[in-house]
């Protein structure tokens, strides 16, 4: 489309950005206002067609020629970076990160060009009449008076809709209020309805009769039910249970770290080889964060016990959901990195198993872990991706999950979904799940899962929410399952649905305490009779860990900071002699994947870690 062209601003750098890379191939932040509020010319409409990547399974561009209002993006608010080689464009507006994508050199330069006028116009808006901030947003409930809100506003929005991509500034013609009034109007009370339509669901469900409701046993009669039931085969270690700790040491530290000043220059670029400050932990470490996926093991119990295959899916299906319950309250930090040969083991004879994981490669990251149980073995080697997109942070997972059912030979397999943290910087950080999972068992055909973690709409308050189906060998659906992942799923039609799983209750004052359920709280436990059974390479033993989660952030800091020296003194050495690390308990499998060579649990009854060399990690 023909476009006029706009003069630039005359107090602001429009034309500048924070450059980290003068290759055209890097990624540069789009700097905003300078100086004081002031008098500027409103910019002009652009229209035009824009690629935007698809978000599942978050690879492809695509433009469609006809579609709804998909809601807007405030620019002015909004984190833009761009690379020139790529012509590529990224908006961060907390909620959402977009990925867009022009095709011609000339186009990609003209919209550039708007977005930076847009964006500052909108910035001088927003200073020199800062109530109205936040007159137009996306997720306000108060529907009524949207078209209200939408006349008041006088600044600039980036249409969504995906019929075409256009910068608006309505000014007094109302050009957007027009278009949400005429062309979507009913596809937003729609919207509205369906949220409450769902939120009705869930609460007729939640008090259904076919609930399988959980309840919490004192100490002593869990001790005697598994007892009686011989359900673990070491009696012996039922007797001496011990009492797990209910609270951290110390509760977690107030942070005065800048992320923006750390992360800014690493704007599109992978994260795994950046060095954040301790004060950005919590006081678990990733091998840990592994073992929290365990948290509901009882579900692949129950499926080891259930003779109907698609009955035994939900069971697998509701477990590779529960993975995720724990990270809810866990946006506002991160685990540690383990270093090159870390390991960390799990020994729940309560829970009926045992766990073991280990740090198998530092570049890339990856870490291998492996459970077993008599109704269960679970085993994964998961790597991650971790971008930066100026307001959120975007973890994209590889690897495939496995579980094997020894009751019927059923071997599942599965893949993880992307998780983004929103808010990096300013805010309340939240965290959430998206994509596709999709679960196989590979050693039978009679049915698979889909399980769908759906994305938070700009226009609709529903979160967190998953759907999935069973579904037999010709693809008919056996069973439905929804809910959410940090509080319930449940199985079959609202409102007679029946709750397969149910979140544990979250600990008192676990604000206080880096968000750690109570399953968190007890990993990082180290006791007297414990401690000279673990490999030294355990994770419980790293200095700055402890410190950091006895309150000692200072001490803390120096330990890691010792630690990762540690490890590149010890990379130089294998380097200089032309040697690869080889990982103890773990090892390469056929098909390139990482898995236990079952040596771990043998030597530590012997025990025979004493009589191990170990490289000295801490």
């Amino acid at each position: 489309r023909k476009e006029m062209t706009t003069p630039s601003p005359t107090h602001s750098d429009s034309s500048g950005s924070s450059k980290h890379d003068s290759n055209q191939d890097s990624w540069e932040i789009v700097e905003g206002l300078r100086g004081v509020p002031a008098s500027m010319q409103e910019p002009d409409r652009q229209e035009g067609f824009l690629l935007k990547r698809r978000k599942w399974p978050m690879k492809g561009w695509h433009k469609v020629s006809k579609g709804k209002l998909h809601g807007c993006i405030d620019v002015g608010l909004s984190v833009m970076s761009i690379k020139k080689k790529a012509m590529c464009i990224d908006l961060d507006t907390e909620d959402n990160i977009y990925h867009l994508k022009v095709k011609a050199p000339e186009l990609f330069e003209e919209w550039v060009t708007k977005l930076r006028h847009h964006r500052v116009f909108r910035q001088n808006e927003i200073a020199t009449y800062p109530h109205e901030r936040h007159l137009f947003n996306p997720h306000a409930s108060s529907s009524p008076s949207l078209n209200e809100t939408l006349r008041k506003v006088s600044c600039c929005f980036l249409d969504l809709t995906h019929q075409r991509r256009s910068l608006e500034c309505p000014g007094g013609s109302h050009s957007l209020v027009h278009q949400v009034s005429n062309e979507s109007k009913a596809s937003i009370p729609e919207s509205i309805s369906e949220f409450f339509d769902a939120q009705e669901y869930l609460l007729s469900s939640s008090s259904s009769e076919n609930e399988v409701r959980h309840f919490i046993l004192p100490y002593s009669l869990c001790l005697y039910l598994l007892l009686i039931s011989n359900f673990s085969p070491l009696v012996g270690s039922m007797l001496t249970l011990p009492r797990r700790r209910s609270t951290l040491p110390s509760p977690s530290p107030t942070s005065s770290v800048s992320l923006w000043n750390i992360l800014k220059n690493n704007i599109g670029k992978d994260l795994s080889k950046v060095a954040m400050p301790v004060q950005l932990n919590e006081p678990l470490n990733t091998l840990q964060r592994l073992c929290e996926e365990m948290e509901y093991s009882e579900l692949l119990d129950t499926a080891n016990r259930t003779q109907d295959p698609y009955q035994r899916m939900v069971y697998v299906a509701t477990f590779a959901i529960s993975a995720y319950a724990s990270t809810y309250h866990r946006a506002g930090s991160k685990p540690f990195n383990p270093v090159l040969g870390e390991t960390y083991e799990c020994d729940r004879p309560d829970k009926s198993f045992r766990f073991i994981a280990e740090q198998v490669s530092h570049h890339p990251p990856v870490s291998a872990c492996h459970s077993d149980s008599r109704n269960f073995s679970f085993w994964q080697d998961v790597r991650w991706k971790n971008k930066f997109w100026g307001k959120s942070m975007e973890i994209v997972p590889m690897g495939t999950t496995h579980v094997t059912l020894p009751a019927f030979g059923d071997h599942y397999e599965w893949n993880k979904v992307t998780s983004c943290i929103h808010n990096i910087l300013s805010g309340q950080r939240w965290i959430e799940h998206y994509g596709e999972m999709s679960i196989k068992n590979i050693n039978g055909d009679a049915c698979q899962c889909k399980v769908t973690f759906v994305k938070a709409r700009s226009w609709s308050s529903t979160v967190n929410e998953i759907e999935g189906v069973v579904t037999d060998s010709n693809g008919k659906v056996v069973h439905s399952i929804f809910g959410k992942w940090h509080e319930s799923v449940f199985q079959g039609d609202p409102p007679s649905a029946t709750c397969i799983w149910r979140a544990n209750p979250m600990p008192v004052d676990q604000d206080q305490f880096y968000g750690f359920t109570q399953f968190a709280v007890e990993l990082n436990e180290l006791d007297s009779p414990l401690r000279p059974l673990l490999s030294p390479t355990d994770t419980r033993f790293r200095p700055d860990q402890r410190l950091l989660e006895e309150g000692n952030t200072e001490g803390a800091e120096e330990q890691k900071q010792r630690i990762e020296q540690l490890q590149r003194e010890r990379r130089k050495v294998l380097e200089d002699n032309n040697m690869a690390h080889q990982p103890r308990f773990f090892k390469k499998s056929n098909n390139d994947t990482w898995v236990s060579n079952n040596t771990y649990w043998e030597l530590r009854r012997d025990p025979g870690f004493t009589k191990m060399d170990f490289p000295v990690l801490w």
